[in-house]
C-alpha cells in the first residue's frame, strides 16, 4: 500500500484557488483533450528528467485520469524530497463531476 497522501476534489479546488500546484501526468494527447485550469504538464514518463521543473517548496498536488498514474508520480516526487499529494479519482472525476477543463497544450 502507498504511502502517498490523497485529497479529493472539493480539496483541490479549494486550494487552487488559493494557487497550489497543480501537475497533470497524463499523456499529451490525454491532457489536450481536457485539463483542470493551470495545471503544469509533465507526462508520467517524463518526471524523473523532468522533476526540477516542479517547484520544491509547499506541496505539489499531481493529477492524472483517474489516479494511479499521479500516484506513482508523487511517490516519486516525494522520494526527490517533494511534498507530493495525489488527486483522488483524478481528471475523468473532475470532468463527471461538471467542473470545467481547459481544452488544447496551453495550462489556461
Amino acid at each position: 500500500m502507498s504511502s502517498v497522501p490523497e485529497i479529493d476534489l472539493s480539496e483541490l479546488e479549494r486550494l487552487l484557488a488559493t494557487g497550489a500546484t497543480l501537475v497533470d501526468v497524463r499523456e499529451d494527447d490525454e491532457y489536450a483533450d481536457g485539463h483542470v485550469a493551470g495545471a503544469l504538464h509533465i507526462s508520467l514518463s517524463t518526471v524523473p528528467e523532468r522533476f526540477s521543473e516542479i517547484p520544491s517548496s509547499g506541496p505539489v498536488y499531481v493529477i492524472c485520469a483517474l489516479g494511479g498514474r499521479s500516484a506513482r508520480a508523487a511517490e516519486f516526487l516525494r522520494g526527490q524530497g517533494i511534498d507530493a499529494i495525489n488527486v483522488a479519482g483524478g481528471t475523468n472525476a473532475w470532468i463527471d463531476s461538471g467542473r470545467s477543463v481547459v481544452l488544447g497544450d496551453s495550462p489556461v
